[in-house]
C-alpha cells in the first residue's frame, strides 16, 4: 500500500511542471527578422512583453488584424520606429 502511494505521488510530481509549462501560452519565443511595408499597415496595436515567469525574452508583441500577433526584438530600430508610428496613429485617432 505504501509502495503504491509512493508512486502515485511520483506521478504527480513528474506531471506537475508540464501542466505549469502550460499556462504561458502568450508568451513570445522567437523574434521576427522584420515586416513587409504591406503587413505594416495592418497592425494595429502592440504590447511589451517583459521577462518575468514564463516568458523568458523581452519582446514587443504587435497586434494585427484578423487576430495575428508577430514577436520583435525591441531593441531594433525598426521596431522603435514602428512603434512611434503605432503610438501617433492612435493617439491622432481619438
Amino acid at each position: 500500500m505504501k509502495f503504491q502511494i509512493l508512486v502515485f505521488l511520483l506521478l504527480l510530481a513528474c506531471m506537475y511542471p508540464s501542466v505549469a509549462q502550460g499556462s504561458y501560452e502568450n508568451c513570445c519565443l522567437k523574434y521576427i527578422v522584420g515586416v513587409r511595408k504591406a503587413m505594416r499597415k495592418n497592425i494595429e496595436s502592440y504590447r511589451v512583453q517583459q521577462t518575468d515567469g514564463g516568458c523568458n525574452i523581452p519582446a514587443i508583441v504587435f497586434k494585427l488584424k484578423k487576430s495575428k500577433t508577430l514577436c520583435a526584438d525591441p531593441r531594433r530600430p525598426w521596431v522603435q520606429q514602428l512603434m512611434q508610428t503605432i503610438d501617433k496613429k492612435n493617439t491622432g485617432s481619438m
